[in-house]
């Protein structure tokens, strides 16, 4: 993957409003355990952008963010890409936070919210998405249950990892042919603070899954398919 693309003047303004949104919003409501702007520029906005190469890369269509938080790193990416996103969470309160953030950023037509698990809008909007993103969500093998039945066919999921055992990666490997995904690439980046490892790995759904899917929110964390 090569350098990302350096943000517009405009699209720099965009990912420094958005991060002082969400640092003000945070007073109300807790978007994020960042509280400073140092932090937030590496921790959210860097770290959010790692994964920009992979997702213009992508197959075009609509983007998914899963368990986005404070919209990250789905509105960074919005921003870069342009590309029509939904940002997704179950928690009301963030959802309307990121409403609000939306709103102020000018980005309602191109970004929305949909309150609600990752299951629930597999019901809602089967197999509608090109791409999807989630950071530091879940493990692999349940990450991928839940990505399979939202993607279109050679629709990618990208995942932001800290780090990851070879027993998750064995697990979810295994879990390839029943959910109808397959790793397509791996990178391992460290931030520019020089410490904090991260790992981007892009699935594509190759085939339908062979099991019937979504099952029941929370089913793929607390009993994730075994191969």
């Amino acid at each position: 993957m090569g350098m990302n693309p350096a943000p517009t003047i405009e699209q720099q303004e965009l990912l420094d409003l958005h991060l002082q949104l969400v640092l003000e919003e945070n007073q109300r409501s807790n978007l994020t355990r960042i509280t400073d702007w140092e932090q937030g520029q590496l921790l959210h906005i860097e770290d959010s952008l790692l994964g920009l190469p992979e997702l213009l890369s992508a197959p075009a269509g609509r983007y998914g963010d899963l368990g986005t938080g404070g919209g990250f790193p789905g509105l960074p990416l919005a921003i870069m890409s342009g590309r029509q996103t939904v940002l997704v969470d179950s928690v009301a309160k963030k959802t309307q936070a990121l409403d609000r953030i939306i709103e102020q950023l000018g980005l309602q037509d191109q970004v929305h919210t949909f309150t609600g698990r990752a299951e629930e809008l597999a019901l809602d909007q089967p197999e509608s998405f090109a791409v999807l993103t989630a950071r530091a969500l879940s493990s692999l093998p349940s990450l991928l249950e839940l990505a399979a039945p939202l993607l279109q066919l050679g629709g990618q999921f990208i995942c932001y990892k800290a780090q990851v055992d070879d027993a998750e990666l064995a697990q979810a490997a295994q879990l390839e042919e029943k959910l109808g995904m397959k790793l397509v690439s791996t990178r391992s980046e460290t931030l520019s603070d020089g410490t904090t490892p991260r790992s981007i790995f892009v699935l594509e759904k190759v085939a339908e899954p062979t099991v019937k899917l979504p099952r029941r929110p929370g089913m793929a964390q607390k009993r994730p398919y075994k191969a």
